[in-house]
């Protein structure tokens, strides 16, 4: 599959804007009726997100689960319409990387959504991905956003 690629850059360097707005975008996604798959670099990175999607906005409600080991999400695509995890990519319209590295799975998916800031490693990292995406077929496109 040749996934469209966005990336959404903000001029911030504080970590709560940034994940906000990748909480504003999934949630956008699961109103048009979207499925997600949230891929984060860590176990402490996605239960920490997970509290954030809960509460990022007071009249939000995004229904989702955190994938953990004991999770089983392979087969049909789950009735969870959002999916928080690290390793175990699940079946779903759109992906979500939170993570400095590109997941390995990332075809898998129509839509992969990407968010850098002005924080130096998140830049760098961001960098690096839009570099990788681009030269493996993928051109991205980048939205600018205000915060």
């Amino acid at each position: 599959m040749t996934p469209r690629i966005d990336f959404y850059v903000l001029e911030t360097s504080e970590d709560r804007p940034f994940l906000v707005y990748a909480c504003r975008v999934i949630e956008k996604a699961f109103l048009q009726g979207l499925t997600v798959c949230v891929h984060t670099s860590s176990a402490e990175q996605a239960a920490n997100f997970d509290a954030l999607l809960w509460t990022f906005q007071d009249r939000a409600f995004v229904p989702h689960e955190l994938i953990t080991n004991d999770t089983t999400v392979a087969g049909a695509p789950p009735l969870t319409p959002v999916w928080i995890g690290t390793q175990q990519p699940v079946a779903a319209n759109l992906l979500v990387n939170l993570a400095a590295e590109i997941p390995s799975f990332y075809t898998q998916y129509s839509r992969v959504a990407e968010f850098v800031d002005t924080a130096p490693a998140r830049r760098e990292a961001g960098r690096k991905r839009f570099s990788t995406y681009r030269d493996n077929g993928h051109p991205p496109e980048t939205h600018k956003v205000t915060t």
